[in-house]
């Protein structure tokens, strides 16, 4: 069963500002800043710029193919089943180790620490059950939580910018190349919610128009997100912030503004709660085409005839989130999501350089240099998040192996 056609551009910029918003930007400054160090706003803008040629090949290939699956679908036609498989297996593993970020920082700032797990636990059941009936209501959702988040960044650029801190600073450590490359790929987690759009092809009016569209302009407002507040918390927190957990409610309590800090506290956690909504959703939409392909269980592929979403796919992909939660580090699962979002966004490079005159929107080079962006910053990621990216991108291998050699 097809899924049914009912999100504007409204709909898809929200979720994408939303995944985009929420994914990183009370999250990321921590493991960023503490590779990065003063280099934190080059690191920023080579991020956004490998974003930005990812957006363009995402756009490109959507308008081409408007189907559930990103890049997954993208890739098997472009360049063949096995690319898209690699494609589609990066990104349903790296975007669940972002779900699990998601939950871990929105109990982070929602509750005790000793709370945290169960807190986190209940907001990746929640927001499936959610999911689970219908993506108007997933949309009107993540309207509502990235308003609450735009406006608790709002207040914290305010205060920053605006207010005297009490305190000095502690200086940025110095910044090496390596350490701005690395902290570039840590932040690339925080930009990558734009292909939540492209995943929802087959849901989204009008897709060839209202997909470049949509992405397009989810980047560009993240970005300007971004950029304002990484200069308040650098300018505010400095080094600080690079152990901080918290570090926008910190901002308030360092510029007098302890007043804000729970409302600043409950943005975030709206912002953490749309992001790992949005992300469910294209996680799902994923691990549905590739079910229809039985590069997944066959089981993940039913539709549900009354709500036309693919409630299977969304419920067993809570349970995993689930698991991560409850034995994972969030810096960790931040690593290992730019490892297999990265992956995802080579191939998309790949398979947009592929196209013919006929279906391209933007020229190769953007391709090219998104592709090289890629490959450069996920070899300079943590060791340990490589190493276990790369073994579960070898599970899923063999288990296409597998199955390819049975059902012959």
């Amino acid at each position: 069963m097809p899924l049914a056609r009912r999100l504007r551009l409204g709909d898809a910029v929200a979720i994408g500002l939303g995944s985009m918003i929420g994914a990183g930007v009370f999250s990321v400054w921590a493991p960023a800043m503490g590779v990065a160090g003063s280099g934190i706003l080059i690191a920023l803008a080579i991020a956004a710029i490998v974003a930005y040629c990812n957006a363009t090949a995402s756009a490109q290939l959507a308008s081409a193919h408007p189907v559930a699956g990103g890049t997954y679908a993208y890739a098997r036609a472009e360049i063949g089943p096995w690319w898209g498989f690699v494609a589609g297996w990066s990104f349903v593993i790296g975007k669940i180790a972002s779900c699990a970020a998601m939950a871990m920082t929105f109990a982070a700032y929602a509750a005790p620490e000793s709370w945290q797990v169960p807190v986190a636990v209940a907001a990746v059941v929640a927001l499936a059950a959610v999911n689970c009936f219908g993506v108007t209501r997933t949309a009107l959702v993540t309207r509502v939580l990235v308003a609450c988040s735009l406006l608790g960044l709002a207040l914290v650029v305010a205060t920053g910018l605006g207010g005297s801190s009490t305190a000095t600073p502690a200086p940025l450590p110095d910044a090496s190349a390596y350490g701005v490359l690395q902290g570039a790929g840590l932040l690339f987690f925080a930009f990558a919610g734009y292909a939540r759009i492209a995943t929802m092809g087959e849901e989204v009016v009008d897709p060839a128009r209202t997909i470049p569209r949509a992405i397009a302009l989810a980047l560009g407002g993240a970005v300007v997100v971004y950029t304002l507040v990484a200069i308040t918390v650098v300018l505010v927190l400095g080094g600080d912030a690079a152990t901080s957990t918290t570090p926008l409610s910190d901002v308030a309590e360092a510029t007098g503004w302890q007043a804000l800090t729970p409302v600043i506290r409950i943005a975030a956690a709206a912002a953490s709660l749309g992001a790992l909504l949005a992300l469910l959703t294209g996680i799902g939409r994923t691990t549905l085409a590739m079910a229809r392909e039985q590069d997944l269980p066959r089981f993940l592929a039913k539709v549900d005839e009354r709500w036309q979403v693919p409630r299977r796919a969304e419920i067993t992909i809570a349970l995993i989130i689930v698991g991560i939660v409850v034995i994972a580090d969030l810096r960790d699962a931040i690593g290992f999501s730019s490892f297999g979002v990265l992956l995802y966004y080579l191939i998309a490079n790949a398979a947009a350089f592929r196209q013919q005159a006929a279906a391209r929107r933007y020229p190769r080079a953007l391709q090219v240099i998104g592709a090289l962006g890629c490959l450069l910053l996920v070899n300079t990621l943590p060791v340990v998040a490589s190493a276990i990216g790369t073994a579960v991108v070898l599970v899923g291998v063999l288990y296409r192996m597998t199955r390819l050699r049975l059902s012959r």
